[in-house]
């Protein structure tokens, strides 16, 4: 995931590749700052990475939606638009509850990208945990921090389970 953080820092950066396009296009005529170490490429670099998981598991469940449903709702006259949200949005709903879970919780867990892209000023969950246990030597206050960290990981997935086994009655 370090890679992907590189990247965005050499496209972002004030003397690289965005810049130099946006100078070229007579856009700007000085390079523009405020891309890098910013939240808006905190944001960027974070969806870039995570998003792939995200689309998986969406695609995983609709893959499992039967194409004969579909063609049913489309026999019955309903437009493609009532077809997906009657048909296709509720039995994709678990694949999109376990993407967006799966992405929070990368997301919670990561350190290095807003380091790297939001600079020392990117202040994420992560990063102060991260600070507790290295350079202030708070121990306990980082400890309490990633115990709610974890509870709140665990309060996911157990409404996670418990909302697989409601669509399953």
């Amino acid at each position: 995931m370090g890679q992907l953080s590189y990247a965005w820092k050499t496209i972002l950066g004030s003397d690289d590749v965005l810049n130099t396009l946006l100078q070229y296009l007579h856009v700007v005529r000085h390079p523009v700052e405020f891309l890098l170490y910013s939240p808006f490429a905190v944001v960027l670099t974070l969806t870039h990475i995570y998003a792939p998981f995200t689309f998986l598991s969406v695609y995983a469940s609709l893959e499992h939606i039967p194409r004969d449903l579909v063609e049913a709702s489309q026999d019955f006259g309903a437009s493609p638009t009532v077809t997906f949200w009657r048909d296709i949005f509720p039995l994709s709903l678990p694949g999109v509850v376990a993407g967006a879970t799966f992405a929070f919780v990368l997301n919670l867990g990561d350190f290095l990208s807003p380091l790297l892209i939001g600079g020392p000023s990117g202040i994420m969950i992560s990063n102060v945990v991260v600070s507790l246990f290295g350079a202030a030597y708070n121990w306990p206050l980082g400890a309490a921090i990633s115990l709610c960290m974890l509870l709140l990981v665990g309060l996911l997935t157990a409404v996670q389970r418990i909302e697989k086994k409601l669509s399953f009655s």
